[in-house]
This record gives C-alpha cells, structure tokens and sequence, in this order.
C-alpha cells in the first residue's frame, strides 16, 4: 500500500473537498482520500493499479492541479 500527500493550492471550500475525494476515490487502487480545506493537501492510499502520476492527472483534469509535499 503506498501513500502520497499533494498540495491543490485552489482548495478552497467543503465542495471542492467533496469533489476531490469522490472523484480520486472513483480510481480503480484508491484505497482512501482525505483532502482538507485549511491545509489544502490530499493524503491518499492506494494500491496498483493506481499510480501517482495517475492520480495527479486526474486532479488537474477535475481542475484541482496538485504538486508532490
């Protein structure tokens, strides 16, 4: 199981937290997404198939950019 932290600096309300989380959690791997609004940093834990660069390009496909922590 691996886990990365990214940082979104356009998180900005409870929507964008709910969007993130239900679209990662969508991929097939995402084991758990947490994105919080204060910090603007996702942590998620995933498995194969699901890779890093995966889950960023998917970030900024939903508009949520991310950089590695």
């Amino acid at each position: 199981m691996n886990t990365m932290t990214v940082k979104a600096s356009n998180i900005s309300c409870g929507h964008c937290v709910n969007t993130i989380q239900n679209e990662v959690s969508e991929l097939d791997g995402v084991q758990k997404v947490v994105a919080n609004e204060q910090t603007q940093q996702v942590v998620v834990t995933y498995d194969q198939p699901a890779t890093q660069a995966q889950i960023q390009g998917l970030m900024a496909e939903i508009g949520y950019p991310a950089e590695a922590v």
